[in-house]
């Protein structure tokens, strides 16, 4: 058991020393020192959470609520840095996902795909 979590721990290490990581930390770091970025990311974030919560309440989200998310999303897509960090957060949360799926295959071949569940 103690190989597993061994091997969790290099695997850690590994992603915390990729490229895609170190990117992710350099440009939030570039943005936390811009107090401009920073802000329109943390009221865009804010924007996000809100609804979110919203709907995991299942509180009606309104016309206005999402054309205000949209503009907000529109508005930090123009802020380069901003931009570079989405796509950058979009590549880490990608290797994490397949990283997921890669861990929880003897699971799968254990009870299968929920896929196969859902058409048997």
């Amino acid at each position: 058991m103690t190989k597993v979590y061994d091997k969790a721990h290099e695997l850690a290490r590994e992603l915390n020393e990729s490229e895609e990581f170190t990117n992710l930390e350099q440009l939030h770091q570039q943005i936390n020192e811009d107090e401009v970025a920073k802000r329109m990311l943390d009221n865009f974030r804010q924007v996000q959470m809100d609804l979110q919560q919203k709907q995991m309440q299942g509180e009606q989200i309104s016309e206005e609520e999402i054309q205000s998310a949209q503009q907000q999303f529109e508005l930090v897509q123009q802020h380069e840095a901003i931009s570079q960090l989405m796509e950058s957060e979009q590549r880490v949360s990608q290797m994490i996902t397949d990283l997921n799926k890669i861990i929880t295959e003897p699971l799968e071949k254990l009870y299968g795909t929920p896929e196969e569940g859902a058409q048997g």
